[in-house]
Protein backbone atom coordinates (compact mmCIF):
# COMPACT_ATOMS: atom_id res chain seq x y z
CA UNK A 1 0.00 0.00 0.00
CA UNK A 2 1.34 3.42 -0.95
CA UNK A 3 -0.01 6.25 1.14
CA UNK A 4 -0.59 9.61 -0.57
CA UNK A 5 1.09 11.30 2.37
CA UNK A 6 4.36 10.86 4.25
CA UNK A 7 5.31 7.88 6.39
CA UNK A 8 5.06 9.98 9.58
CA UNK A 9 1.57 11.21 8.77
CA UNK A 10 0.40 7.74 7.76
CA UNK A 11 1.48 6.25 11.09
CA UNK A 12 -0.35 9.02 12.92
CA UNK A 13 -3.46 8.36 10.83
CA UNK A 14 -3.34 4.65 11.64
CA UNK A 15 -3.12 5.50 15.35
CA UNK A 16 -6.09 7.86 14.99
CA UNK A 17 -8.15 5.14 13.29
CA UNK A 18 -7.26 2.67 16.04
CA UNK A 19 -8.43 5.24 18.57
CA UNK A 20 -11.68 5.63 16.64
CA UNK A 21 -12.32 1.88 16.72
CA UNK A 22 -11.73 1.69 20.48
CA UNK A 23 -13.94 4.70 21.08
CA UNK A 24 -16.71 3.33 18.88
CA UNK A 25 -16.75 0.19 21.02
CA UNK A 26 -16.83 2.27 24.18
CA UNK A 27 -19.42 4.74 22.93
CA UNK A 28 -22.27 2.38 23.67
CA UNK A 29 -21.28 2.59 27.33
CA UNK A 30 -21.21 6.39 27.29
CA UNK A 31 -17.51 6.80 26.66
CA UNK A 32 -16.17 9.93 25.05
CA UNK A 33 -12.93 11.78 24.89
CA UNK A 34 -11.70 15.23 25.83
CA UNK A 35 -12.92 18.41 24.20
CA UNK A 36 -11.71 19.16 20.69
CA UNK A 37 -9.77 22.40 20.68
CA UNK A 38 -7.19 24.00 18.42
CA UNK A 39 -4.17 21.66 18.03
CA UNK A 40 -0.94 22.63 19.69
CA UNK A 41 0.58 22.32 16.24
CA UNK A 42 -1.08 25.59 15.28
CA UNK A 43 1.00 27.35 17.91
CA UNK A 44 4.35 28.92 17.26
CA UNK A 45 7.10 26.63 18.49
CA UNK A 46 9.06 29.74 19.35
CA UNK A 47 6.52 30.53 22.09
CA UNK A 48 8.22 30.10 25.45
CA UNK A 49 5.40 30.83 27.87
CA UNK A 50 2.94 28.16 28.96
CA UNK A 51 0.32 30.83 29.44
CA UNK A 52 0.44 31.98 25.82
CA UNK A 53 0.32 28.37 24.61
CA UNK A 54 -2.72 27.73 26.74
CA UNK A 55 -4.48 30.85 25.51
CA UNK A 56 -3.80 29.89 21.91
CA UNK A 57 -4.97 26.33 22.46
CA UNK A 58 -8.31 27.50 23.84
CA UNK A 59 -8.88 30.39 21.43
CA UNK A 60 -10.98 28.32 19.05
CA UNK A 61 -13.91 28.57 21.47
CA UNK A 62 -15.16 25.07 20.73
CA UNK A 63 -17.51 24.08 23.51
CA UNK A 64 -16.88 20.85 25.41
CA UNK A 65 -19.46 18.37 24.25
CA UNK A 66 -19.79 14.74 23.28
CA UNK A 67 -18.36 14.34 19.78
CA UNK A 68 -20.36 12.67 17.05
CA UNK A 69 -19.11 9.27 15.95
CA UNK A 70 -18.38 10.77 12.52
CA UNK A 71 -15.74 13.01 14.12
CA UNK A 72 -13.97 10.44 16.29
CA UNK A 73 -11.25 9.63 13.76
CA UNK A 74 -10.50 13.33 13.34
CA UNK A 75 -9.80 13.84 17.05
CA UNK A 76 -6.04 13.87 16.75
CA UNK A 77 -3.76 14.73 19.62
CA UNK A 78 -3.08 18.45 19.97
CA UNK A 79 0.63 17.62 20.00
CA UNK A 80 1.61 16.96 16.39
CA UNK A 81 4.53 14.60 16.83
CA UNK A 82 4.94 13.59 20.48
CA UNK A 83 7.79 11.31 21.42
CA UNK A 84 6.44 10.63 24.91
CA UNK A 85 3.30 11.34 26.96
CA UNK A 86 2.73 12.25 30.60
CA UNK A 87 -0.67 11.17 31.93
CA UNK A 88 -1.91 12.25 35.36
CA UNK A 89 -4.50 10.73 37.63
CA UNK A 90 -6.57 13.40 39.39
CA UNK A 91 -7.64 12.55 42.96
CA UNK A 92 -4.56 12.11 45.12
CA UNK A 93 -2.18 13.21 42.36
CA UNK A 94 -3.32 16.71 41.40
CA UNK A 95 -5.13 17.40 44.66
CA UNK A 96 -5.50 15.53 47.95
CA UNK A 97 -9.17 14.65 47.88
CA UNK A 98 -9.56 11.29 49.59
CA UNK A 99 -10.68 12.69 52.95
CA UNK A 100 -13.13 14.98 51.16
CA UNK A 101 -14.51 11.95 49.32
CA UNK A 102 -14.90 10.05 52.60
CA UNK A 103 -16.70 12.90 54.31
CA UNK A 104 -18.98 13.35 51.30
CA UNK A 105 -19.88 9.65 51.24
CA UNK A 106 -20.71 9.70 54.94
CA UNK A 107 -22.77 12.84 54.47
CA UNK A 108 -24.76 11.11 51.73
CA UNK A 109 -25.24 8.04 53.92
CA UNK A 110 -26.59 10.26 56.69
CA UNK A 111 -28.87 12.17 54.32
CA UNK A 112 -30.39 8.90 53.08
CA UNK A 113 -30.56 7.43 56.63
CA UNK A 114 -28.62 4.31 55.68
CA UNK A 115 -28.64 1.55 58.29
CA UNK A 116 -27.61 -2.10 58.35
CA UNK A 117 -29.20 -4.10 61.16
CA UNK A 118 -30.06 -0.81 62.85
CA UNK A 119 -26.48 0.53 62.69
CA UNK A 120 -25.81 3.68 60.64
CA UNK A 121 -23.48 3.15 57.67
CA UNK A 122 -20.23 5.07 58.19
CA UNK A 123 -16.79 4.71 56.63
CA UNK A 124 -13.98 5.54 59.07
CA UNK A 125 -10.50 6.58 57.97
CA UNK A 126 -8.73 3.19 58.28
CA UNK A 127 -11.51 1.40 56.39
CA UNK A 128 -11.66 4.02 53.62
CA UNK A 129 -7.88 3.79 53.19
CA UNK A 130 -8.35 0.09 52.42
CA UNK A 131 -11.41 0.66 50.26
CA UNK A 132 -9.85 3.32 48.06
CA UNK A 133 -6.86 1.04 47.45
CA UNK A 134 -9.16 -1.85 46.53
CA UNK A 135 -11.87 -0.43 44.26
CA UNK A 136 -11.82 2.44 41.77
CA UNK A 137 -14.80 4.77 41.31
CA UNK A 138 -17.59 5.85 43.65
CA UNK A 139 -20.46 3.59 42.62
CA UNK A 140 -18.22 0.50 42.44
CA UNK A 141 -16.93 1.32 45.95
CA UNK A 142 -20.45 1.41 47.39
CA UNK A 143 -21.55 -1.75 45.59
CA UNK A 144 -18.40 -3.57 46.70
CA UNK A 145 -18.97 -2.50 50.31
CA UNK A 146 -22.65 -3.49 50.35
CA UNK A 147 -21.97 -6.80 48.58
CA UNK A 148 -18.89 -7.83 50.56
CA UNK A 149 -18.98 -6.09 53.94
CA UNK A 150 -22.11 -4.62 55.46
CA UNK A 151 -24.89 -6.07 53.34
CA UNK A 152 -27.35 -3.84 51.52
CA UNK A 153 -28.85 -1.18 53.79
CA UNK A 154 -32.26 0.19 54.52
CA UNK A 155 -32.69 3.85 53.63
CA UNK A 156 -35.27 6.60 53.40
CA UNK A 157 -35.96 5.22 49.92
CA UNK A 158 -37.36 2.05 51.51
CA UNK A 159 -36.46 -1.36 52.84
CA UNK A 160 -33.35 -3.34 51.84
CA UNK A 161 -33.19 -3.41 48.02
CA UNK A 162 -33.42 -6.89 46.55
CA UNK A 163 -33.38 -6.47 42.76
CA UNK A 164 -30.53 -5.11 40.66
CA UNK A 165 -32.78 -2.22 39.61
CA UNK A 166 -33.46 -1.26 43.24
CA UNK A 167 -29.79 -1.51 44.15
CA UNK A 168 -28.74 0.61 41.17
CA UNK A 169 -31.37 3.22 42.04
CA UNK A 170 -30.09 3.51 45.62
CA UNK A 171 -26.44 3.76 44.57
CA UNK A 172 -27.27 6.32 41.87
CA UNK A 173 -29.14 8.48 44.39
CA UNK A 174 -26.32 8.20 46.93
CA UNK A 175 -23.72 9.11 44.31
CA UNK A 176 -25.70 12.18 43.24
CA UNK A 177 -25.93 13.41 46.84
CA UNK A 178 -22.29 12.60 47.48
CA UNK A 179 -21.28 14.65 44.41
CA UNK A 180 -23.23 17.68 45.69
CA UNK A 181 -21.45 17.51 49.06
CA UNK A 182 -18.07 16.80 47.48
CA UNK A 183 -18.28 19.81 45.14
CA UNK A 184 -18.93 22.04 48.13
CA UNK A 185 -15.90 20.66 49.97
CA UNK A 186 -13.67 21.07 46.92
CA UNK A 187 -14.71 24.68 46.51
CA UNK A 188 -13.99 25.42 50.16
CA UNK A 189 -10.76 23.59 50.93
CA UNK A 190 -9.10 21.87 47.94
CA UNK A 191 -5.64 22.94 46.75
CA UNK A 192 -3.07 21.50 44.36
CA UNK A 193 -0.33 19.19 45.59
CA UNK A 194 3.22 20.62 45.64
CA UNK A 195 4.81 20.97 42.21
CA UNK A 196 1.92 19.53 40.21
CA UNK A 197 0.69 22.68 38.43
CA UNK A 198 4.28 23.62 37.63
CA UNK A 199 4.73 20.16 36.08
CA UNK A 200 1.57 20.58 33.98
CA UNK A 201 2.70 24.03 32.81
CA UNK A 202 6.10 22.63 31.88
CA UNK A 203 4.69 19.79 29.79
CA UNK A 204 2.34 22.19 27.99
CA UNK A 205 5.41 24.11 26.79
CA UNK A 206 6.87 21.01 25.16
CA UNK A 207 6.00 20.21 21.54
CA UNK A 208 7.45 16.70 21.94
CA UNK A 209 5.54 15.51 25.03
CA UNK A 210 1.77 15.01 25.05
CA UNK A 211 -0.19 15.44 28.27
CA UNK A 212 -3.48 14.36 29.77
CA UNK A 213 -5.59 13.64 32.85
CA UNK A 214 -7.25 10.24 33.28
CA UNK A 215 -9.39 9.89 36.41
CA UNK A 216 -11.58 7.15 37.86
CA UNK A 217 -13.83 9.78 39.43
CA UNK A 218 -17.35 10.42 38.19
CA UNK A 219 -17.65 13.42 35.94
CA UNK A 220 -19.54 15.67 38.37
CA UNK A 221 -16.86 15.59 41.05
CA UNK A 222 -14.01 15.37 38.54
CA UNK A 223 -15.11 18.51 36.67
CA UNK A 224 -15.33 20.44 39.93
CA UNK A 225 -11.76 19.50 40.89
CA UNK A 226 -10.09 20.11 37.53
CA UNK A 227 -11.97 23.32 36.83
CA UNK A 228 -11.20 24.70 40.30
CA UNK A 229 -7.61 23.51 40.66
CA UNK A 230 -6.19 22.95 37.16
CA UNK A 231 -8.23 25.67 35.47
CA UNK A 232 -10.12 25.68 32.20
CA UNK A 233 -7.26 27.19 30.18
CA UNK A 234 -4.84 24.41 31.11
CA UNK A 235 -7.55 21.81 30.50
CA UNK A 236 -8.17 23.18 27.04
CA UNK A 237 -4.50 22.71 26.15
CA UNK A 238 -4.27 19.07 27.24
CA UNK A 239 -4.34 16.25 24.70
CA UNK A 240 -6.59 13.96 26.74
CA UNK A 241 -9.08 14.60 29.56
CA UNK A 242 -11.18 11.64 30.71
CA UNK A 243 -13.26 10.84 33.79
CA UNK A 244 -14.40 7.47 35.05
CA UNK A 245 -17.77 7.57 33.35
CA UNK A 246 -16.15 8.38 29.99
CA UNK A 247 -15.10 4.71 29.77
CA UNK A 248 -17.08 1.47 30.17
CA UNK A 249 -14.87 0.09 32.97
CA UNK A 250 -13.10 1.94 35.76
CA UNK A 251 -9.63 1.48 37.18
CA UNK A 252 -7.97 -0.94 37.88
CA UNK A 253 -9.15 -1.84 34.38
CA UNK A 254 -6.53 -0.36 32.03
CA UNK A 255 -8.94 0.81 29.30
CA UNK A 256 -8.73 4.50 30.25
CA UNK A 257 -4.96 4.51 29.77
CA UNK A 258 -5.12 2.38 26.64
CA UNK A 259 -7.52 4.89 25.09
CA UNK A 260 -5.28 7.78 26.16
CA UNK A 261 -2.27 6.16 24.53
CA UNK A 262 -4.22 5.59 21.33
CA UNK A 263 -5.42 9.19 21.38
CA UNK A 264 -1.89 10.58 21.42
CA UNK A 265 -0.68 7.95 18.94
CA UNK A 266 2.01 6.46 21.18
CA UNK A 267 2.88 2.91 22.16
CA UNK A 268 2.50 2.08 25.87
CA UNK A 269 6.23 2.14 26.59
CA UNK A 270 6.31 5.80 25.50
CA UNK A 271 3.69 6.80 28.10
CA UNK A 272 4.45 7.73 31.71
CA UNK A 273 1.54 7.68 34.17
CA UNK A 274 1.43 9.47 37.54
CA UNK A 275 -0.72 7.71 40.15
CA UNK A 276 -1.11 7.64 43.92
CA UNK A 277 -2.78 4.30 44.67
CA UNK A 278 -2.55 0.58 43.97
CA UNK A 279 -5.77 0.75 41.96
CA UNK A 280 -4.30 3.37 39.62
CA UNK A 281 -0.94 1.60 39.46
CA UNK A 282 -2.64 -1.61 38.34
CA UNK A 283 -4.48 0.28 35.62
CA UNK A 284 -1.27 1.86 34.34
CA UNK A 285 0.74 -1.36 34.37
CA UNK A 286 -2.19 -3.25 32.84
CA UNK A 287 -1.92 -0.82 29.93
CA UNK A 288 1.81 -1.59 29.64
CA UNK A 289 2.91 1.91 30.70
CA UNK A 290 5.56 3.22 33.07
CA UNK A 291 4.16 4.54 36.35
CA UNK A 292 5.42 7.07 38.91
CA UNK A 293 3.70 6.98 42.30
CA UNK A 294 3.25 10.16 44.33
CA UNK A 295 1.86 8.60 47.49
CA UNK A 296 -0.55 10.13 49.98
CA UNK A 297 -0.99 9.72 53.72
CA UNK A 298 -3.42 6.87 53.13
CA UNK A 299 -1.23 5.05 50.57
CA UNK A 300 2.28 5.70 51.89
CA UNK A 301 2.63 2.21 53.40
CA UNK A 302 1.66 0.35 50.21
CA UNK A 303 4.38 -1.72 48.55
CA UNK A 304 4.12 -0.13 45.12
CA UNK A 305 7.34 -1.62 43.79
CA UNK A 306 6.00 -5.12 44.44
CA UNK A 307 3.23 -4.36 41.95
CA UNK A 308 5.50 -2.93 39.28
CA UNK A 309 5.85 0.79 40.04
CA UNK A 310 8.78 2.33 38.17
CA UNK A 311 9.39 5.08 40.73
CA UNK A 312 7.94 6.17 44.08
CA UNK A 313 8.27 9.75 45.34
CA UNK A 314 6.48 11.84 47.94
CA UNK A 315 5.41 14.56 45.49
CA UNK A 316 6.71 16.67 42.58
CA UNK A 317 8.16 19.50 44.67
CA UNK A 318 11.76 18.39 43.95
CA UNK A 319 11.23 16.93 40.47
CA UNK A 320 10.90 18.66 37.13
CA UNK A 321 9.98 17.50 33.63
CA UNK A 322 13.60 17.13 32.52
CA UNK A 323 14.31 14.89 35.50
CA UNK A 324 11.68 12.47 34.20
CA UNK A 325 12.16 12.64 30.45
CA UNK A 326 15.79 13.54 29.69
CA UNK A 327 16.97 9.98 30.44
CA UNK A 328 14.15 8.54 28.31
CA UNK A 329 15.10 10.73 25.34
CA UNK A 330 18.66 9.41 25.72
CA UNK A 331 17.41 5.83 25.48
CA UNK A 332 17.62 4.96 29.16
CA UNK A 333 14.81 2.92 30.68
CA UNK A 334 14.94 3.63 34.41
CA UNK A 335 12.79 6.46 35.76
CA UNK A 336 14.11 8.95 38.34
CA UNK A 337 17.34 7.07 38.96
CA UNK A 338 19.01 8.32 42.12
CA UNK A 339 15.91 10.33 43.05
CA UNK A 340 13.13 7.81 43.62
CA UNK A 341 12.67 6.19 46.99
CA UNK A 342 14.16 2.77 47.61
CA UNK A 343 11.89 -0.28 47.82
CA UNK A 344 10.52 -1.05 51.26
CA UNK A 345 12.42 -3.64 53.26
CA UNK A 346 10.17 -6.40 54.53
CA UNK A 347 10.06 -6.66 58.29
CA UNK A 348 11.65 -9.82 59.69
Amino acid sequence: CVWPWGREDSSRTIAMLRTSCLMLMAAGCGAFMAPVTMPRTSLSLATSSAGSRIRAATSSGVARSRPSLMNLAAMASKTKDPKFALLFDCDGVIVLTEEMHRLAYNGAFQEFELTCDGTPVDWDVPYYDILQNTVGGGKPKMKWHFNNKSGWPKSKMGDVPTTDEEKDALVDALQDQKTVLYKKLVTEVAKARPGILEMIDAVLERPDIAAGICSAATKGGFDQVVNSIVGKERLGALDVVMAGDDVPRKKPDPIIYKLAGEKVGLSPEKCVVVEDSLVGLRAAKGAGMRCIITYTESTKDCDFYAEGADAVVEDFSKINLDTIFDPLFKGETELLKGIKEAPKVAAK
